[in-house]
């Protein structure tokens, strides 16, 4: 059976706020800010990965703009364009454009990734946040809010996103598994939630990649969501602790930019294997992996401290 070529994360993103999974609390506050419009402060909604954050805001700017939606919408991705050329060049160009319709609020600039913004960057944003209020609102979203700056921060109302149950997940996947005809069952379904961890964007990526034969199994979810790779951290957790650190940072590094794993997930699974290797000096070990968890939480260089992760747990062998 031939599939579409259609992603179904956009083919299926909501486009009204009531049609949003999970976030109802969030919801409801956004809805009553829309009461009185032209009080509506800035946003800031913050989260893990494929919660909605970036959905929210594209439903939340219809439903304030309307038919206007593109024409006074500007998405930026600050990841991709993280200098301070982006911020002083593109946003101010767009939040000073003239002739603001009187029958919209404000323009909306939605910038998604906005914690992988330079300090320098966001420190531009800041006034450019300032000089603009009268016919601009901003919308920021950051997975990490604390690489966010505190002057940010206090002039925007800020939003904490909550990871999607795994019950929704799989409800939600039941519900596209009919729309599209695809026939799934509910453990094929269960183990793509388990292995997404609330991530609904990714569930649905796995889900229309295993589907792409037209029936989802659990063998096909596990080939597709590569689930040996916990074996793989197995594997890099005793190169580390057999002193072999230059090839256990390679697979670390082969495991994150070939194959895609975060390095939450890379620490979560690190953090399982302890107990599956039975390793001694247990409490050190899992109070390093601690350590370097918070590390790279409050924005250093994951990669470098990943490395430093290997090298210190290779003592813990000796």
């Amino acid at each position: 059976m031939a599939r579409s070529n259609v992603m179904w994360v956009e083919k299926y993103r909501p486009s009204k706020l009531t049609d949003l999974i999970n976030q109802k609390e969030t919801v409801s506050s956004l809805k009553s800010l829309l009461k009185n419009q032209s009080e509506m402060p800035h946003l800031l909604f913050s989260g893990s990965a494929g919660v909605g954050k970036t959905t929210t805001a594209l439903c939340l700017s219809r439903e304030i703009l309307g038919e206007r939606f593109n024409d006074y919408v500007l998405e930026l991705n600050a990841s991709d364009e993280r200098g301070i050329n982006m911020v002083r060049e593109r946003v101010k160009k767009f939040s000073r454009f003239a002739g603001l319709d009187t029958e919209i609020p404000f323009k909306i600039i939605i910038l998604d990734e906005a914690d992988e913004m330079t300090s320098d960057a966001q420190t531009a944003l800041r006034r450019i946040i300032e000089d603009t209020a009268k016919y601009c609102r901003f919308i920021l979203i950051a997975n990490n809010i604390s690489k966010i700056i505190a002057p940010i921060q206090s002039r925007c109302a800020v939003f904490k996103f909550i990871k999607i149950d795994e019950k929704e997940v799989v409800s939600y996947l039941k519900s596209l598994v009919t729309k599209e005809k695809v026939k799934a069952d509910d453990k094929s379904l269960k183990s793509i939630a388990e292995f997404t961890d609330g991530d609904l964007r990714q569930s649905i990526n796995l889900l229309q990649a295993s589907a792409s034969s037209g029936s989802v199994t659990e063998a096909k979810v596990k080939s597709v969501t590569g689930a040996a790779k916990s074996k793989d951290v197995e594997k890099i957790l005793k190169l580390s602790l057999d002193g072999k650190i230059s090839d256990a940072r390679n697979q670390m590094i082969e495991l994150i930019k070939v194959y895609g794993m975060s390095e939450t997930d890379f620490l979560k699974y690190l953090n399982q294997s302890v107990f599956n290797l039975k390793v001694k000096n247990l409490e050190d070990v899992l109070e390093t992996i601690a350590k370097y968890d918070y590390r790279i939480l409050v924005g250093s260089n994951p990669e470098i401290q990943l490395s430093a992760l290997l090298a210190e747990i290779s003592k813990f062998g000796k």
